[in-house]
Formats: C-alpha cells, structure tokens, sequence
C-alpha cells in the first residue's frame, strides 16, 4: 500500500450478476490522508459501485481495497461492518434519516456500531449539539423529528452525522444535488470548515465540474473506471 492513503485500489474489479449486468475495473485510485478528492461521473459510470468496493459492502471479485492500509478481503463480513462504521463518514444522497427519530438520536447513531468514535466523543449529546450549530443549524434543533426538517437541514444532520466521532474518512455521494447555487456554496463551506478541522479524507462524488475549484484534486469517473457491459 502507498504511504499515507486512506483509500487506495490496484486492479480491483466487480462484476454483476445476472441479465443486462456490468463488470467494472479499476486500475489504479488512491485518496491520500486529508486530501479531498471530487470524482466526476454521469450517471451509469459506475460511481455507486465504485463507493460501494470503498465502503466494504461489496466485496471486489479480483484486486485490491484497501482502507486505512488494510485490505478489505482480509476482514470476515461482520469485521467488515465495523470496520466500516469505524473508519467511513457517509453522507447519502437521500440522507437517509431516520424520519421519527431526533435529529440528536440520528447523529448519534453510528456511535452504537463504532466503539473507537465512541471514545473519541467524550460528550456525544453536546457534540451533536456544537456540530449542529458548526453546520449552521438554528439552537435547540436536536430534539427535532428528523421527519420536520427541511431538505438543506436534513442535509446537513446528515453531515453532523458522519461527522461525529472523527471518522478518518468522509464519503459524501451527490450531497449538494438538491440545492440552490447558494445554497450549495454555503453548505460546501461548512462541509470543508469541518473536514479540515478533524483532519478527516474527504471523497465526493458528483456530476458537477464547477465544483472542482474547491477540491485537492479532480478525478473523472473515465480516467479510473473501465466498464464492460454485457448484452442484454
């Protein structure tokens, strides 16, 4: 493994299964620690496999994923699971909230599965609470149904989400998709102040290639990724 990637694949492939399935191939692609990294793709160029090969819950047919220097073959499927809730921040392009839980209660969440974030955040609640307000969010909103917020308020409870406990790695899938110019600049403001306060990788993926500017580095789905598609 290259010294000081969080992230780094050699070789690694994925084929699905069954009619109209696609195999996907990677070469070489590596997120060194604390760099952020905008990975461009249109939709079907593979970005969801690709995220799901980095987060462990597909597992490459051939090559290497390797997280924080460990490959992800080595680890028995609950290891995995852990593994993951340990190293990886991820922010959903849906968020996946839980809709009648608190805002507090959805933060906290991978704090139950990922004992070393636990230990990490000394006083969970209250860390909830200054993310929250880190991120922009109005006092006292902790105690909020998730189901009552707003888009760009769920939005970003899903970043206090993977944000808590200092992950080593933040994976963001599509997160600005719903908002406004604006909107969007602002959220990536607070997203970066965070990131780069906890020394975490940062890896996004979207479609936009405005965003660019703002990243470490630019990465094309096309340059990384082949695909071979089988007929239907």
């Amino acid at each position: 493994m290259t010294d000081g990637s969080m992230i780094e694949l050699k070789d690694a492939g994925f084929r699905w299964p069954g009619r109209g399935a696609f195999a996907l191939t990677v070469p070489e692609f590596f997120v060194e620690r604390g760099e952020t990294v905008l990975l461009l793709g249109e939709s079907g160029s593979g970005k969801s496999t690709l995220l799901s090969m980095i987060c462990g819950t597909i597992l490459a047919d051939v090559g290497t994923v390797a997280v924080d220097g460990v490959d992800l073959k080595t680890l028995s499927g609950w290891s995995r699971d852990r593994f993951r809730a340990e190293q990886i921040g991820v922010v959903f392009q849906q968020f996946n909230l839980l809709p009648f839980g608190s805002v507090a209660d959805n933060i906290l969440l991978p704090l139950r599965f990922a004992p070393g974030r636990r230990k990490r955040c000394a006083a969970p609640k209250q860390r909830a609470a200054e993310l929250c307000q880190l991120l922009g969010l109005p006092d006292g909103i902790t105690a909020s149904k998730a189901a009552n917020l707003s888009v760009g308020q769920q939005q970003r409870v899903a970043v206090a989400r993977a944000l808590i406990g200092e992950p080593p790695i933040l994976i963001a899938d599509e997160p600005t998709s719903s908002l406004d110019e604006l909107a969007q600049s602002n959220f990536l403001d607070l997203m970066f102040d965070q990131v780069a306060a906890q020394g975490s990788s940062l890896l996004m993926v979207s479609h936009d290639p405005q965003l660019g500017e703002r990243f470490d580095r630019v990465v094309r789905m096309t340059d990384i990724v082949t695909i071979e598609r089988q007929a239907a």
